[in-house]
């Protein structure tokens, strides 16, 4: 089993910036990926980003060039710095985990960018 806690949501306003951040413990793969996805009321959670191991790394069209996903070092920890938020940003932001046969997912937390 994995488990992921995820910090640092809250409120801010529209072009300012957050920084969440993800820790992972567990049995891990040590090949694995690890990324945030998002939610708003109503729709289906959506890729934010994912980074691998291997350092591969992508990003949703729409946070692109705004957000950026990096990795602690020699941690199982990731995080994700949102810069120039938007209205439309807000969202629970989830943690995940992707490994052989498994998908892991944190319980998220709320990002609020106000007008």
């Amino acid at each position: 089993q994995v488990q992921l806690v995820e910090s640092g949501g809250g409120l801010v306003q529209a072009g300012g910036s957050l920084r969440l951040s993800c820790a992972a413990s567990g049995t891990i793969a040590s090949m694995h990926s690890m990324g945030w996805h998002r939610q708003v009321p109503g729709k289906q959670r959506a890729l934010v980003g994912t980074i691998s191991t291997a350092g591969y790394i992508n990003y949703a069209d729409s946070v692109k060039g705004r957000f950026t996903i990096s990795r602690g070092n020699g941690a199982n920890t990731v995080y994700l710095q949102m810069n120039s938020l938007k209205v439309e940003d807000t969202a629970v932001y989830y943690c995940t985990l992707g490994q052989p046969g498994n998908v892991y997912w944190g319980q998220g937390t709320q990002v609020t960018v106000s007008s």
